[in-house]
């Protein structure tokens, strides 16, 4: 693993937190920061934005609970349940506060785990996800996530599918997901995300976020793609009104999928708020 990190190159792990083990990808050297990925997606995700910032930090994506490599439970995937393994890793890794980087799931993960954990987070950037998203656009998600549990003939026709239904996303961002995100069965690929997980984790997306956002203390960066249908420009002018010292950055031209269509202004945007 040491020579993987040392090249740039993400190595691949398994952390045991004594709550849950999850599955990571690690590169660089530096104070700790650490990456959660979107609904049914996973760490590999992160890899672009992680070979630019691992020259200053540890940088560590992590397969949240559900999904990639990491265990799969039963239940266990409100906002609480996802907060807690952040803080027990973060533990773990016994490195330090971590910068939350979080896309989506990950973003309201990150915010509620320093609201319920601020002595172990330095600060977070929370890509995508506020309080108030419109039910209409959580059905939409709920749709889309329900939608992608079956089994594809191989690489290519993942690929196929992840364009259609992520038309922003350049090819080489889905060339990620579909590599990374698929295991074989008989007949061909399935998600590595658990559906059962899947489908808990949607409807507990539902639930309100505005105490969270309320409550924390560390330095919150919002970044919202300019194109989002599901953090429709309403929904982020109630969270500046419900937070106003809260910097907010809007990507132009960027759907939900910020990270991805626009990894250079999402670096730009980390490295601002991080360097302020």
């Amino acid at each position: 693993m040491a020579t993987d990190v040392l090249s740039g190159r993400p190595s691949s792990r398994r952390i045991d937190t004594d709550r849950i083990s999850l599955n990571v990808r690690q590169t660089g050297n530096g104070p700790l920061m650490l990456f959660f990925h979107g609904i049914t997606s996973n760490s590999a995700v992160f890899a672009p934005l992680m070979a630019r910032l691992s020259d200053r930090f540890t940088t560590i994506a992590v397969d949240q609970r559900g999904h990639g490599l990491s265990d799969k439970p039963e239940s266990g995937y409100e906002a609480n349940d996802y907060a807690d393994d952040i803080a027990h890793l973060i533990r773990t890794l016994d490195r330090g506060p971590a910068i939350l980087v979080g896309h989506s799931l990950g973003a309201r993960n990150s915010v509620t785990a320093a609201a319920r954990n601020p002595d172990l987070v330095r600060s977070v950037i929370a890509i995508d996800f506020t309080p108030y998203i419109e039910t209409d656009a959580l059905d939409a998600l709920e749709s889309r996530v329900n939608a992608g549990d079956q089994v594809f003939r191989d690489v290519e026709a993942v690929q196929a599918y992840l364009a259609g239904r992520y038309p922003n996303i350049p090819a080489d961002a889905i060339r990620i997901r579909a590599e990374s995100g698929y295991r074989p069965v008989e007949g061909g690929l399935r998600p590595l995300a658990s559906p059962t997980a899947m489908a808990q984790t949607a409807r507990g997306l539902r639930a309100d976020l505005s105490q969270a956002y309320r409550d924390v203390t560390k330095p919150v960066l919002i970044v919202r793609g300019e194109q989002s249908k599901l953090v429709s420009a309403e929904a982020l002018a109630k969270t500046s009104r419900l937070r106003p010292d809260l910097p907010v950055v809007v990507v132009p031209g960027a759907d939900h999928y910020v990270n991805e269509v626009s990894p250079e202004i999402t670096l730009k945007a980390i490295t601002n708020f991080i360097d302020a």
